[in-house]
């Protein structure tokens, strides 16, 4: 069963292969959302400080009778924060709001800015400053495990190229119609575990019919598949959602996606839109 199942990082930590997204879901929802996951299964939650519910998540947690240490807390450093100074404050912020006493991982939520995702500038120095603060409390025992998302491979080399300690994961937006293989590819090459965020690509893969069509074959829902399809690319899904019985369901992939359909499956052509979620900057192109 996959919510029994874990990934290894570079530095011998073991993360849950399956984890339960909180994006856009609400500070007060997200503890009976936590709540509900971990009777279920769940024991890998992934919040961020831009979400607005990391006291949520860390309340959920405490309510679910379920030790600290069984469980895998990610959170994200806010994209806007691009000096040493900040991030070592952001880090502390995170520990106080959450009420923990270490996070299991935290990672550079974006090389840019969110309103500065598609320009020019890198941010290079500013994603050193916050990568220092991210070892520094690493190595304080605040973090057990550190890491990036939305970074591209220049972004990644700017980290490696001054760090001390390596980053363990990459989380990108990953999913049938948008496999950016180049990346994921040099993320593992780089020993980072590479975690798909959106891997239902924010529903838009529920109105393709092509993928309703091989999700019938295998007698799955089209969610389903595409966690499956994640997980058989070696990639950690993070399917969001706060009903239950979406996330019961979600964790019901113990069958396998035959060579030709995953074949079929990381060539099919690109999604272009992602409907109303094409306003951030993620899915904006």
């Amino acid at each position: 069963m996959i919510l029994e199942e874990n990934y290894t990082l570079s530095n011998g930590v073991e993360i849950p292969k399956l984890g339960l997204g909180t994006w856009l879901i609400s500070n007060a929802d997200v503890v009976e959302a936590v709540l509900a996951a971990v009777k279920i299964g769940y024991r890998h939650i992934d919040t961020a400080q831009a979400y607005g519910n990391e006291s949520g998540v860390g309340d959920g947690i405490r309510a679910s009778g379920v030790k600290k240490e069984d469980m895998f807390v990610t959170t994200k450093l806010a994209a806007e924060v691009k000096s040493y100074k900040e991030a070592v404050a952001s880090i502390d912020q995170s520990l106080k709001t959450m009420g923990l006493d270490y996070i299991d991982m935290m990672l550079i939520h974006s090389p840019q800015p969110w309103t500065k995702y598609h320009g020019e500038d890198r941010y290079f120095e500013g994603n050193r400053e916050a990568w220092v603060a991210l070892e520094e409390a690493y190595k304080a025992g605040k973090l057990r495990a550190i890491g990036l998302s939305n970074f591209a491979k220049v972004d990644i080399d700017n980290i490696l190229e001054s760090s001390s300690v390596k980053p363990m994961v990459n989380q990108i937006l990953a999913h049938i119609s948008n496999t950016p293989k180049e990346l994921i590819k040099y993320s593992q090459e780089k020993d980072m575990l590479v975690e798909a965020y959106s891997p239902v690509a924010h529903g838009e893969l529920l109105k393709n019919e092509e993928v309703a069509k091989i999700a019938g074959k295998y007698g799955v829902s089209v969610p389903q598949l595409s966690i499956r399809y994640v997980l058989q690319l070696s990639l950690l899904p993070l399917p969001k959602t706060a009903n239950p019985e979406h996330m019961k369901d979600n964790a019901e992939v113990d069958f396998v996606i035959a060579k030709e359909d995953m074949e079929f499956l990381i060539n099919m052509e690109q999604i272009k839109d992602y409907g109303s979620a094409s306003m951030f900057p993620v899915y904006g192109g």
